[in-house]
């Protein structure tokens, strides 16, 4: 079985790459790293290429909104450009993949909304062919709330996919959803691509129910891989070749952004589970 590669996502060191990006990319490659996912890429990828380059690395995959009017965090929205801008800013870094991190929760509470959302990740892959790239979607938990045909609303999306939209499953908000992470990537097949490597102790309850007090990524307990409820090890053993990236995440790094990122990608190195 081929192994992924590791990589890790630049909102995990938001504040740090935009005080000194190169700074930061270089410490990311003194940590061994090869691979980062980029975020925010579309107004600055000559800027972004020339960092990853000057750092030896590479960002085969990015995270941009390509469903949504605005993309919104539990720290901010950003407004989205259109889905050309999008592809042409990523093939420009180098980008195979591009990813869609978050659609808004009323979106996932209908069965047309989930449609529409399906309907808009397969006409973004024709659109992102034309570029030679693939998109995908990441999943934080509120995918998890509804269900249609006995199926969750995620599951839902997922049967109506074209076979060209990829996907990548955040193992943390998986549980945080109320999901079985290991039976999850099972389910996914050939689909799956990339995971995202985070764990901690899920909040109680899911934080994206409509009448779920508000919340911000400070409040999540996240911890290093191995230290919380995620059941990561049996999670990427499961997944079969189709997965070409584990990417390191945390929401809330529990200490030094830096030392967090090195012992996640210490627990990928050592046991076995990447490239």
């Amino acid at each position: 079985m081929a192994l992924p590669l590791g990589s890790v996502q630049l909102y995990t060191l938001a504040q740090q790459f935009s005080d000194d990006m190169g700074g930061s990319l270089d410490k990311l490659a003194a940590i061994g790293l090869k691979n980062v996912e980029a975020f925010d890429f579309v107004r600055r990828p000559r800027e972004i290429r020339s960092a990853l380059d000057a750092s030896g690395l590479a960002s085969p995959t990015g995270h941009a909104p390509l469903l949504s009017d605005e993309l919104w965090t539990p720290d901010g929205s950003i407004p989205t450009p259109a889905n050309e801008v999008v592809f042409e800013a990523a093939a420009e870094i180098g980008m195979t993949t591009v990813i869609d991190p978050f659609v808004p929760v009323e979106r996932w509470l209908t069965q047309d909304g989930v449609k529409d959302i399906a309907e808009r990740l397969n006409a973004a892959s024709e659109t992102a062919k034309t570029f030679g790239l693939s998109v995908g979607y990441h999943n934080h938990a509120q995918e998890f709330l509804a269900s249609f045909d006995g199926k969750t609303a995620y599951e839902y999306m997922v049967s109506l996919l074209d076979p060209s939209v990829v996907i990548e499953l955040d193992l943390f908000w998986a549980i945080v959803g109320g999901q079985n992470p290991t039976e999850l990537v099972r389910s996914l097949g050939d689909r799956l691509v990339a995971v995202h490597v985070k764990d901690g102790v899920p909040p109680q309850g899911n934080p994206f129910a409509p009448d779920a007090p508000d919340f911000d990524s400070a409040s999540l307990d996240q911890r290093h891989p191995g230290e919380g409820e995620v059941p990561t090890e049996d999670a990427l053993k499961a997944a079969g070749d189709s997965l070409k990236y584990a990417v390191i995440e945390y929401d809330h790094t529990p200490g030094d952004v830096f030392e967090d990122v090195a012992a996640s990608f210490a627990f990928l190195r050592d046991g076995g589970f990447i490239a």
